[in-house]
């Protein structure tokens, strides 16, 4: 947490000083008054200054970042964060040599550190809400490729025997890239079924 001394003639003036130099409002600070400051004898001798050690608050962000950093510690994972962040996304992408614990089997893990940052990021109702895209040495584009890959497989072996196949329990934002795929697709039909956390995409011939 980021820490600055002010001083000036009160202890009013000491935090409208912090604030212009800092260019925070009141309410992204706490203040704590080191010497409250005299005007003394006639306002002239012996006047001493307010003092003040302003601390400027982290933002929703940066807990979010820490939250994720210290999951990522007690889980003996030795990785770095690089983050981007534009007005209502914000990636961060996980790298290091013990990536592949970040991510699990079928990203797993990815999604629940994903999910979870995201709560911590979002918690504050007053800020607006930030969409979290949790990525691990590209994982994310691979999973992608292998999903499309799949969806037209799939929608070929519909073709060929005339029959609907079920795929496995997919993630919501999975179970999207398999509808995106095949939504031109003339001959067949993409519908979800099942309950979360065994929603599964079924793939049939259009009647």
């Amino acid at each position: 947490m980021k820490q600055v001394e002010v001083s000036g003639k009160s202890v009013e003036e000491a935090l409208e000083k912090a604030l212009k130099e800092l260019n925070l409002t009141k309410d992204r600070v706490n203040f704590k008054v080191l010497e409250e400051g005299s005007k003394g004898f006639l306002n002239f001798i012996g006047t001493k200054p307010a003092r003040i050690l302003v601390d400027i608050k982290p933002t929703s962000l940066e807990l979010g970042i820490d939250f994720l950093k210290s999951v990522l510690n007690e889980m003996g994972i030795s990785t770095e964060l690089i983050v981007e962040e534009t007005d209502d996304i914000v990636k961060i992408n996980i790298t290091g040599k013990d990536v592949k614990y970040a991510i699990g089997y079928r990203g797993e893990t990815l999604n629940s550190l994903q999910y979870l940052t995201s709560i911590v990021v979002n918690k504050d109702e007053k800020t607006s809400y930030k969409r979290v895209i949790l990525n691990a040495e590209n994982y994310r584009e691979k999973r992608e490729k292998t999903l499309e890959n799949l969806a037209l497989k799939t929608a070929y072996k519909v073709k060929k025997y005339g029959r609907s196949y079920k795929l496995e329990p997919m993630q919501s934002y999975e179970r999207r890239i398999i509808h995106a795929t095949l939504q031109n697709d003339l001959e067949v039909t993409t519908t979800s079924e099942g309950v979360e956390p065994f929603r599964r995409v079924l793939i049939s011939l259009k009647k």
